[in-house]
């Protein structure tokens, strides 16, 4: 596994500009996170990623998370020290409140610092990232003695934090749990269940662990409008703020994984554990959206971040493995010199800096809704996440498995083999397209809840807003006539796709929800070509620098060879039901059947 090269030129000049960071650190409250400053944090960040964290990558793999018979859980060699070390060099508060001894900086700061972290180590930076989507739920909904009884030390990640919602019968269908939560006359709840999937649910990293769990109180509706969200901490806190005993929450299983070993997924099960309620009862599902919205941007960073690792492994590897000769050469050749491995290498580098741009660009919306102090700008860049913040999440997971199946193809037969790296990645990421609602799941909120906001109006908006692009792009000339010609093609395509949309979900949101896949994948790739685009445009002018000089090849490779794929998706985001239900599940039964005796 080659060593691991923070990508902060990218990340830095992607944030200057093409995603308007200078407009973010003039925002109230952010006027300490300016550029230069944040440009520092990130290489300091990045150093620290590529020497403490990441080579621990490969021990977590070869390790794994384990669960010892008195049930505690033991994370791989080096998590325990790096982490330690993370917590010293509060690069996990960076991003939060300043009230609560965070360092006030924007979401895309955090977003770029969970970045470098997720690349030198997924497994590793699971944690982090769980309890940053707990801190963010009880901002918003935890009463004044809950913030500041917990938060302080969840922000300097002293204490860790996990999200506790699916059960064995309870995954997507959230509103089917059954863990009981019954008050008591202290009024404290007891909560009684299990939970499934627990990411880092026990671990030694952290003395305390703040789990965020959601039950049914015994009277309260059925499904989703029936559910609560408790405190339930590992341990019990005394009234000076110390520990005390451990609470009823014990690990009874590590689940033996895909990838990603060394975070450990665990069971977990409440035995009338004490647990506080957040807000009130029966607004659990709203608490649940606030750790899940937060979470689906960096599940969709993830995808990159496992991608530009691959990436700079199978380049590496290409560098390096000499086979065959290419045409004209007198000598063997490294493999990169080859065309079609060329291809696949400048697919994912092109996609890598497409998706970079875009979760930039969503978290720097972020900042604008929460912090600008115009009402209208701060409503109109809400809505703008939420259209964004499914593409993302799902866009990126999705090309997450791609690019590192590239990257695993460039390394031929050995990319097979363990020993290489090369398959870790491609079995890490997996689960990235998965958990925090399903990618199909990511489609069905785009179509069924984010496309009709003001009648569709507001996604029209923002395709008529890319569209402004063309002006500067025709101006440019010719080097980027292609770009400009397929970035029009396919806005045309998304445009009409989006009218379908909305004129068929009227009467037949099952055409809509079947085709919401596709839909949704056109949307990433003009989205993409639109931000590329808008990367290579900057890179003019601009002095000798080796970041801004590979902006417009790598603009015009992804429109002329990605971006065309958006048309092509045109007739599976339209084609309606009639097909997939054609065969029922017999069928399809007597089908597979009759094709194994052929």
């Amino acid at each position: 596994m080659s060593e691991f090269r923070p990508p902060v030129a990218d990340l830095t000049y992607a944030l200057k500009h093409v995603v308007g960071y200078d407009d973010v650190a003039q925002l109230p409250g952010f006027e300490h996170a300016d550029f230069d400053t944040v440009a520092e944090i990130l290489d300091e960040v990045g150093t620290f990623m590529a020497e403490l964290v990441a080579p621990t990558n490969r021990a977590g793999d070869l390790e794994g998370a384990r669960l010892n018979p008195d049930g505690t859980v033991t994370t791989p060699t080096g998590f325990k020290e790096a982490y330690a070390a993370y917590v010293d060099a509060g690069w996990g508060s960076v991003p939060l409140p300043e009230e609560f001894g965070g360092g006030g900086f924007p979401r895309s700061v955090g977003l770029a610092i969970q970045e470098l972290t997720t690349t030198a180590n997924m497994a590793f930076a699971l944690a982090p990232l769980l309890t940053q989507g707990a801190i963010e739920a009880l901002l918003n909904y935890g009463s004044d003695e809950q913030k500041h009884a917990w938060l302080p030390k969840m922000v300097t990640g002293e204490w860790a934090g996990t999200m506790n919602l699916t059960e064995p019968h309870a995954g997507s269908d959230v509103g089917a749990l059954t863990t009981k939560a019954v008050k008591r006359a202290d009024g404290t709840y007891g909560i009684t269940g299990q939970k499934i999937f627990i990411t880092f649910g026990d671990h030694d990293l952290s003395k305390q662990i703040v789990h965020l769990v959601l039950a049914r109180t015994p009277d309260a509706p059925a499904g989703t409008k029936g559910i609560s969200c408790f405190i339930v901490p590992k341990y019990l806190v005394n009234e000076d703020g110390t520990l005390g005993e451990r609470n009823g929450v014990h690990t009874v299983g590590v689940e033996h994984k895909m990838g990603i070993h060394g975070s450990p997924t665990c069971v977990l099960s409440y035995e009338d554990a004490t647990g506080y309620l957040i807000g009130d009862e029966n607004i659990g599902m709203r608490i649940m959206f606030v750790m899940m919205n937060s979470a689906r941007l960096s599940v969709g960073m993830q995808g990159l971040a496992v991608a530009e690792r691959a990436y700079q492994q199978s380049l590496d590897y290409a560098k390096e493995r000499i086979q065959g000769r290419t045409i004209g050469a007198t000598e063997d050749s490294p493999i990169i010199d080859f065309p079609d491995v060329r291809r696949m290498l400048m697919t994912q580098k092109s996609y890598i800096a497409a998706l970079r741009r875009m979760m930039l660009l969503n978290a720097a919306y972020v900042d604008r809704s929460t912090h600008h102090p115009d009402a209208a700008t701060r409503a109109r860049a809400d809505e703008i996440v939420g259209l964004l913040t499914p593409i993302c999440k799902a866009f990126g997971t999705d090309l997450g498995n791609e690019l590192t199946s590239l990257a695993l193809q460039i390394h031929g037969g050995m990319g097979f083999i363990e020993e290489t790296g090369a398959a870790q990645h491609y079995r890490d990421v997996r689960i990235a397209a998965i958990y925090e609602g399903t990618n199909g799941i990511q489609a069905a909120d785009l179509v069924g809840r984010k496309l009709p906001v003001r009648d569709g109006a507001s996604a029209l908006e923002f395709i008529a807003s890319m569209r402004e692009l063309d002006g500067e792009l025709a101006a440019a000339g010719e080097e980027f006539a292609s770009i400009r010609a397929q970035l029009k093609a396919q806005l045309d395509t998304l445009e009409q796709t989006t009218v379908w949309m909305l004129r068929t979900g009227a009467t037949d949101p099952n055409s809509v929800l079947a085709g919401s896949s596709p839909y949704l994948r056109i949307w990433g790739l003009v989205v993409g070509g639109w931000l590329m685009a808008k990367s290579a445009l900057a890179a003019r002018g601009l002095e000798d620098d080796g970041i801004a000089e590979a902006q417009l090849p790598l603009a015009r490779f992804y429109a002329e060879q990605l971006l065309p794929q958006a048309s092509g998706l045109v007739g599976a985001a339209t084609a309606g039901t009639r097909d997939l239900f054609a065969l029922d599940a017999d069928a399809l039964a007597d089908a597979a059947r009759r094709g194994a005796r052929v």
